[in-house]
């Protein structure tokens, strides 16, 4: 290239001639004025194509090099194996030319990746109220003085780019249709269309192209919603790149500086404050002002928010004899007249309800645990197993539900205990439960306790004075020694026969 300077300064600057320009460079005259006459800057020579040993061999060369690159590192044979493997086909050249082949496709290979290979894309721009992304990601807290994994839920506004953050143990159905809920709530309105990746709570099976068999309670879901659901191409995140930036930016602005919680519900609340203030602080990337003022001016053009979307998943269950059904590896009680049959259970973020017979039979908080090392939970509702100890009240001296009681009927139970017959009492007083409302039921209890006569028949006295609206709680009346009774009246039934032998005359008052 330097050589190339001095000639073109030599010509074109000094104006020397082609002749001592030769002389001078020792070149011909007719390949300098080729170089002038072409303006070549730099040399360029040009190297013929010779035949190689190889080229009858190259495309089988190619695709087992294409093969080596599909396997793991441990399992890829070396270019050396492969050699062998050519010689044994007919190859007579050297390895030399083997591994320099091999050099020059990976070099071809690894330039294609980053650059058309990569992929080229095209900026996207979406109207008010048009789409929303949704995404799901794994990150930590602590709640309650222990570090947590939680599924978080993202969802963001297309245009406006409001989003909201909301956190749940699970990635099943019912925490899904609970995040769609809160994200329209906080957002004001449901968009036209919804964008998501091919996750299984959504999407059964992924078909040619766009075709998509849509879970049925997520399609109900986007029905009762009003928005069409759009689905990206497998392994294509930059489908949804908004929503897929916000679980990076998430990392950074919520979850690496929260305090600590007590529970789940202080950590969605204060997820949703935090998204809020970001909105008002973060500004828009494409409008002028920020994402708050973007979200007023798109709030109108959002469908009006319906009522929430029951969002259970139903289950078939058979209740066992000891009148308990099991889910999540827990074990929860159900009324003993059900004991035996089958029950469908509605499964929702927070409760179970079990339903029967058309109706709802009754309700348990649920519990989520996803330690594995720790044995499964039993939670009764000792109301459930009266019907049992009715039949068999043996039972309650020892019932496993009825150590859960409130302290006042556990306290009323060790009286019973202490004398014959008490624990047929005893059943007979909890039993007031299936008719009466527990709360009056308890407080005539522990009127007695407090009287000191915990009897079945002063506990009912006090239970339907207290349902009456009668004063249980009246002052003792001490009477005056002048109306104490002096003769005690004596049992006479001899007025009775002369009541008989008067023929009618005399009548019973």
């Amino acid at each position: 290239m330097g050589f190339l300077s001095v000639i073109r300064r030599w010509a074109l600057r000094e104006g020397m001639p082609i002749r001592e320009i030769a002389r001078r460079t020792g070149l011909s005259r007719n390949t300098i004025k080729k170089y002038l006459r072409e303006g070549a800057v730099e040399p360029k020579f040009k190297v013929p194509k010779r035949p190689s040993n190889l080229d009858p061999y190259a495309d089988r060369w190619s695709a087992w090099l294409l093969a080596q690159t599909r396997k793991s590192r441990k399992e890829r044979r070396t270019v050396k194996q492969m050699h062998a493997d050519l010689v044994k086909l007919g190859y007579a050249g050297s390895y030399a030319r083997v591994a320099a082949f091999a050099r020059a496709w990976r070099d071809d290979r690894h330039r294609a990746e980053q650059t058309t290979g990569r992929g080229t894309f095209v900026p996207l721009v979406f109207q008010p109220g048009e789409a929303f992304q949704f995404d799901w990601s794994e990150d930590w807290a602590t709640i309650g003085g222990e570090r947590v994994k939680l599924q978080a839920a993202h969802t963001k506004l297309s245009h406006s780019r409001a989003f909201l953050v909301r956190a749940y143990p699970l990635q099943t159905h019912e925490m899904l249709f609970d995040a769609h809920w809160h994200a329209f709530r906080v957002f004001g309105g449901v968009p036209g269309r919804g964008i998501y990746d091919n996750m299984k709570t959504a999407v059964d099976r992924v078909g040619r192209g766009k075709q998509r068999d849509i879970n049925a309670r997520f399609k109900a879901m986007a029905s009762h919603y009003v928005f069409e659901p759009e689905f990206c191409n497998p392994a294509a995140g930059w489908e949804k790149g908004q929503v897929e930036k916000n679980v990076q930016d998430a990392r950074n602005r919520m979850w690496q500086v929260m305090p600590v919680f007590k529970d789940l519900d202080e950590l969605n609340q204060w997820l949703e404050d935090r998204c809020i203030a970001l909105w008002i602080e973060t500004p828009h990337r494409d409008l002028p002002g920020t994402i708050a003022d973007i979200w007023e001016a798109e709030k109108p053009m959002l469908m009006a928010l319906p009522p929430a979307f029951d969002g259970f998943v139903e289950h078939s269950k058979r209740v066992s004899p000891t009148c308990l059904i099991t889910f999540e590896r827990n074990r929860y009680s159900v009324p003993a007249s059900f004991a035996n049959r089958r029950i469908s259970l509605h499964v929702y973020p927070e409760r179970l309800v079990i339903v029967a017979e058309g109706k709802t039979v009754c309700t348990h908080e649920r519990i989520i645990d996803r330690s594995h090392r720790k044995p499964g939970r039993v939670i009764y509702d000792w109301c459930h197993y009266l019907a049992v100890i009715q039949r068999k009240p043996g039972a309650l001296r020892n019932g496993a539900p009825f150590i859960e009681m409130p302290e006042a009927f556990r306290n009323l139970q060790g009286h019973m205990h202490r004398r014959e017959g008490g624990d047929r009492e005893m059943v007979d007083i909890l039993s007031l439960v299936l008719h009466h409302d527990e709360n009056a039921v308890l407080c005539a209890v522990e009127l007695a306790l407090e009287a000191g006569v915990p009897t079945k028949t002063h506990i009912l006295n006090l239970l339907h004075r207290l349902i009456d609206g009668t004063h249980t709680d009246l002052p003792e009346v001490d009477p005056p020694d002048a109306l104490a009774l002096e003769t005690a009246p004596k049992a006479n039934v001899d007025r009775y026969d002369d009541l008989r032998q008067a023929g009618g005359k005399y009548h019973a008052s």
